[in-house]
């Protein structure tokens, strides 16, 4: 291992950036260190907005003026000093990229070591590489363009059959009858407009749909008055006006409408491979490439370690090399044709991991922002690894990170706290593991606590059921769900819960409430009272309070101070220098024109109840009761997040806190099924037992909660538990047991099973 010497530290001296607090750090280089604490404790400010920004800002000002006015622009971080830094690799949560065009295989680059193997070992060759690619016009379907769907008109849905074109068979609002466009159709002379659509001949449908040279002028009356016109087929026209043109132009009323007249489904020109025929016919060992890229990576190495032929054996164990990289992150049930939209944020993290795994650069900065999201126990063991091979090639890996099982390897330890938001932003400790874990912190005293299984469980007051679930490698799969109480659905990566739950369970049972990991709308100008809701009501009562306008208690709006537009900070780029983001000297960033501060409610402006945290807005609200505000403000205490200000940018809250601010505004139901997956996502341990609580508190109020999660601590508590597997991909989409949780630590066959009864152990 690569050992640090007593000046090898990055030093970080008065950090300020959100809540730090002059935070002041050494951090040993070549080491492993984990930062920890609960959720808005300042872990990400330390690790991502200080030394990552500064890492990527001073590295941008090695290149010439040319290149870095196209490189991202970074603001200097608000600390004294951040000294000996090394080059920053950053690997976070964000989306990788959802485009229809981008697949495991495009991002990884393995699909283009591919291209080449077909382009020289296919047989009958289609050409050079770039021949197999569904991205570039020489490889792509000519049909589909390379996406492997097409999208069509849906003439079950614009047509009635029914009907007759007189009394109104066309159902698409623009071409219905009464229109001018709709008039082409009931006075041509060429079709019975009184005679049902069903009972036309084949050749009046045709005509109907593409029209034919030499048909007679249609007399149609618009605006400009009556006028004779071609006649123009019904497909004809609506695929000119709305399919073969940028839809960008249309008004958002208009996409919307159109697309409730069309149905997307696999390229019958392809059967969705993407490729033209030229490419699909070239194979490899009796292969085709779509064939390969289908393949699960598991497979697909077993299969390309086949390919033994001088010139392309070196290229095929390229591909296998890398591919062995994605199987050893416990990935392997993935195939390189999946679309990166449908990765959850674990795959895609742990997929970015796989660049850098094969890379030989050494002395850089690796940072992961929690890279075991999305992992059961069982994986969590393989990223370790993964990590200590970056550490132990000479480079500093910094992980934020909240499983006890990263931390336990870790060199050196970083307890952020001691508390959230205005109550965090320190040092609590610094040390190794075993120090952590003998500390009194909040990480330190969670690490020590030991807890069994729930031994008491809730009775279910009834059931439902999931039935003949047969999606992605779901193999049949009919389950009972429980009602009334709380169920954890579990299994290793890729063995099927979120399709089972988020997908077919969902679809199945569509009344239920679903809080997912899917982004929620976030700017500069989105924060809590808005995003809740809370913000309406406020305006409201100030507007009846003081006579004035609702608009001018919005920084949105009228209210906005003018030099900032209501941002409270002027953002000044400068060109080839770094931007300064300034306070507004006006509003002094409280982003409020002058005359709006000196109109109160209560002896308090706007400003000062967008400072209030959400306790304290309750309490001030007490003596103006809003039955609406104050569920919505109790929604923000029920799920632990009373330190946030009213008015804190959305933009400024980390993955846990935006996931749970999501999950408030969907509280407080009854009779509700309730549909999390993975809520502890970003959530310290001590964080978790207040989820618990939250959850116990759904099902009491007489709702039906159904999580997918790996975190044991959840599963201890659940009342029933459905673990999937046995494994990932095509070995798993099976029941491997549905049961409480102390039966399932007798359960033989199952990954969750034995890594429950090693942490009851513990």
């Amino acid at each position: 291992m690569y050992e640090a010497t007593a000046h090898d530290h990055i030093t970080l001296t008065g950090a300020r950036e959100n809540n730090l607090k002059e935070v002041s750090l050494r951090i040993p280089k070549g080491r492993l260190t984990v930062f920890t604490g609960v959720s808005g404790s300042g872990k990400s400010s330390v690790v991502f907005d200080t030394i990552a920004v500064e890492s990527q800002r001073q590295l941008n000002e090695t290149f010439t003026w040319f290149v870095r006015n196209r490189l991202p622009k970074y603001e200097r971080p608000h600390a004294d000093a951040i000294e000996d830094l090394a080059p920053a690799i950053v690997v976070d949560q964000k989306p990788i990229g959802g485009h229809s065009r981008s697949t495991v295989g495009t991002m990884t680059d393995i699909y283009s070591v591919i291209r080449v193997l077909f382009s020289r070992h296919g047989t009958p060759s289609a050409g050079p590489a770039t021949a197999y690619s569904f991205n570039d016009p020489s490889g792509m379907c000519p049909e589909c363009a390379g996406l492997g769907r097409t999208v069509r008109p849906d003439y079950d849905r614009i047509l009635d059959p029914g009907k007759s074109l007189a009394d109104g068979a066309i159902l698409f609002p623009p071409f219905a009858v009464g229109t001018w466009q709709g008039q082409t159709y009931t006075n041509t002379t060429d079709l019975d407009p009184h005679k049902p659509v069903r009972d036309f001949t084949a050749a009046e449908r045709r005509f109907l749909l593409r029209g034919h040279p030499g048909g007679k002028k249609v007399s149609v009356d618009n605006t400009g008055g009556a006028r004779d016109i071609d006649f123009e087929g019904l497909a004809d026209r609506f695929e000119r006006l709305y399919l073969h043109r940028d839809l960008s132009a249309l008004s958002q009323r208009t996409r919307d409408l159109v697309q409730g007249f069309l149905v997307e489904g696999r390229c019958p020109a392809c059967a969705g491979a993407r490729l033209n025929p030229a490419a699909l016919a070239s194979r490899v060992n009796g292969l085709n490439i779509a064939d390969c890229a289908r393949m699960e990576v598991t497979d697909l190495i077993a299969e390309l370690g086949r390919v033994d032929d001088p010139v392309a054996g070196p290229v095929a164990r390229a591909a296998v090399a890398a591919l062995e990289r994605v199987e050893a992150i416990g990935l392997g049930y993935l195939s390189l044709d999946r679309e990166t939209s449908t990765l959850s944020g674990g795959e895609g993290q742990r997929l970015k991991m796989v660049r850098h795994l094969g890379s030989s650069l050494t002395g850089m900065t690796y940072i992961f922002d929690e890279p075991s999201v999305g992992l059961h126990p069982r994986d969590v063991g393989r990223l370790g690894d993964l990590l200590l091979r970056l550490r132990d090639k000479g480079n500093t890996v910094l992980v934020v990170e909240h499983d006890p099982d990263v931390i336990a390897i870790a060199d050196h330890v970083v307890d952020m706290g001691p508390a959230a938001g205005s109550h965090g932003g320190l040092v609590v400790f610094e040390g190794t593991p075993d120090a952590l874990r003998a500390a009194d912190t909040l990480t330190g005293r969670s690490l020590r606590r030991a807890t069994g299984v729930k031994e008491h469980p809730r009775e279910p007051v009834g059931d439902t059921w999931i039935k003949g679930a047969d999606l992605h490698n779901l193999q049949d799969v009919s389950v009972r769900v429980p009602t009334g109480v709380l169920t954890a659905v579990t299994g290793v990566a890729g063995s099927g819960k979120s399709t089972l739950v988020s997908e077919v369970f969902t679809a199945q049972h569509p009344d239920a409430v679903v809080v997912d990991q899917s982004a929620i709308g976030i700017s500069g100008r989105s924060t809590p009272a808005t995003y809740l809701g809370i913000m309406d009501r406020v305006r409201a009562l100030f507007a009846r309070h003081t006579g004035a306008e609702p608009g001018l208690f919005s920084f949105n709006s009228s209210g906005a101070c003018e030099s900032c537009q209501g941002r409270g900070i002027i953002y000044s780029d400068l060109a080839f220098m770094d931007p300064v983001t300034t306070t507004c000297e006006a509003c002094e960033g409280r982003r409020f024109k002058p005359e709006v501060l000196r109109l109160t409610v209560g002896g308090r402006s706007v400003v000062d109840v967008l400072d209030m945290t959400a306790e304290q807005a309750l309490a001030f609200l007490a003596d103006f009761p809003d039955p609406a505000v104050r569920r919505r403000l109790g929604a923000l205490r029920d799920v632990g997040l009373t330190y946030l200000t009213l008015g804190q940018p959305l933009s400024t809250l980390s993955g846990g806190e935006r996931q749970r601010i999501k999950l408030a505004t969907q509280l407080h139901r009854t009779g509700t099924t309730y549909v999390l997956d993975e809520p502890t996502t970003g959530l310290h341990m001590a964080d978790i037992d207040g989820l618990l609580a939250l959850l116990d508190r759904l099902v009491d109020a007489g709702n039906t909660v159904l999580v997918v999660e790996h975190n044991l601590d959840v599963v201890k508590h659940a009342d029933w538990v459905i673990d999937l597997g046995p494994d990932g991909g095509k070995h798993g989409g099976r029941v491997v047991f549905e049961g409480t949780p102390r039966e399932l630590l007798a359960a033989d066959g199952s990954f969750t099973a034995e890594h429950l009864r090693r942490a009851v152990a513990a």
